[in-house]
């Protein structure tokens, strides 16, 4: 089957990694962003956030779709919620339109082994849910909940969430995420229950209710 690729996708080189299902605040003030976002909404189009670290634009990014425009000011600026789509390639990069833009390869996962339910993975995101909420979850809602599902509420470092964007395999994510979440855990026993419920440690985040201050353009 031919990859789906699209040519000319608008970009936003970022530092920070989206993930499949995360709502990603943002605030958009430069003049090309501006015009970038004002097309995808009129069109109901996606843009991809790629990481930018220090100098380096990493390959594989996330598609987004604006969710909710929040806030327009008088200047233009706009704070909104985006949500991640779907994970792509940057295969070459584009300067065809005003703002950023490339050829990028929408992927796929591989065929999943499907020996690993991530039964596991699911109980210890349970657990951390509850230390850090002091809330329960559904069991109907957890066994339905993909790693990108569980990974979405949960504010790992970057380089973790771009390993999770780059694994081509379900059972292989939810294996990192295990891992993960076990060291949630500890931070959230070291650091105490007050703190992560009062979310003031910025790296654990359940729910889409308390989302993180919009990123800022730099």
């Amino acid at each position: 089957m031919a990859a789906d690729t699209e040519n000319n996708f608008p970009l936003f080189p970022l530092g920070l990694v989206a993930l499949p299902e995360e709502p990603v605040p943002l605030h958009i003030f430069e003049e090309r962003y501006k015009e970038m976002i004002s097309h995808c909404i009129a069109n109901e189009s996606e843009f991809g956030i790629v990481w930018r670290e220090d100098d380096e634009l990493h390959d594989i990014g996330c598609a987004v779709q604006v969710e909710e425009v929040l806030e327009t000011m008088e200047d233009g600026r706009i704070n909104l919620i985006c949500r991640g789509t779907r994970p792509f390639r940057l295969l070459e990069r584009g300067d065809d339109i005003p703002y950023p833009s490339g050829t990028v390869e929408f992927l796929e996962d591989s065929t999943d082994s499907g020996e690993d339910t991530g039964a596991e993975t699911r109980i210890v995101y349970s657990e951390l849910y509850t230390e850090a909420t002091e809330r329960t979850i559904d069991n109907e809602d957890l066994v339905e909940m993909s790693s990108y599902d569980m990974a979405s509420t949960v504010d790992f470092g970057l380089e973790a969430k771009q390993t999770l964007l780059e694994l081509r395999d379900e059972t292989a994510r939810l294996a990192l995420l295990e891992r993960l979440f076990r060291a949630a855990l500890k931070r959230v026993a070291m650091i105490g229950k007050a703190e992560a419920l009062a979310g003031s440690n910025g790296r654990v985040r359940f729910g889409t209710d308390k989302l993180p201050k919009p990123d800022i353009e730099n």
